[in-house]
């Protein structure tokens, strides 16, 4: 009996610790989809960093961090390593991304680090926009809360701004609507 209960805990723990795939879009509007597996290796990498944060404010600094590695990660399997920040930098290369394909890639990858409970101070939202005359979405962007009860302070994650593998930028929600952000 107590074999086939090592047994069960051996067959449990290895799909804890499997490889892990996620959908990158990229070609403007999430036209092409590649996926892109992640090793429990890099993935025990982010873990490290982002168990590492005493509060909020350094999982938002780390988590800018571990973003731009995954997408660089993603980068050595797919053609988005030709990104670069903004739309223009990137002419017609194969893999070029624009705000839509970021913003969808980093929320699945903000839910790969929530489902496996590497952020204890965030939750993922849905993405946001910012938008022109307050009616034609312009620009999107992946979305955190804090996990605070008393206020609900929320933040952008967007690595369209930055070349493929950089850390992306992080701001208040609030700001980023207002049009904050590096000039691209």
């Amino acid at each position: 009996m107590l074999r086939w209960g090592w047994l069960l805990l051996a067959g449990l723990s290895g799909g804890l610790w499997a490889d892990e795939s996620v959908r990158v879009c990229h070609g403007y509007g999430c036209n092409f989809q590649v996926a892109v597996r992640y090793t429990e290796g890099q993935l025990g990498q982010i873990r490290r960093m982002l168990l590492a944060a005493t509060d909020a404010a350094t999982e938002r600094s780390v988590l800018a961090v571990a973003i731009g590695r995954l997408y660089g990660w993603a980068g050595e399997q797919s053609d988005i390593h030709n990104d670069r920040g903004g739309n223009y930098a990137d002419d017609n290369v194969s893999g070029k991304m624009d705000c839509i394909d970021h913003s969808t890639s980093t929320t699945r990858l903000l839910h790969l680090l929530a489902r496996r409970g590497y952020l204890r101070w965030h939750r993922v939202l849905e993405t946001d926009s910012r938008n022109f005359a307050g009616i034609v979405p312009v620009h999107w962007s992946a979305v955190i809360e804090e996990k605070r009860d008393d206020e609900h302070r929320r933040f952008v994650i967007d690595s369209w701004f930055v070349d493929n593998g950089q850390p992306a930028v992080i701001l208040p929600l609030d700001e980023w609507k207002k049009g904050a952000g590096p000039d691209v």
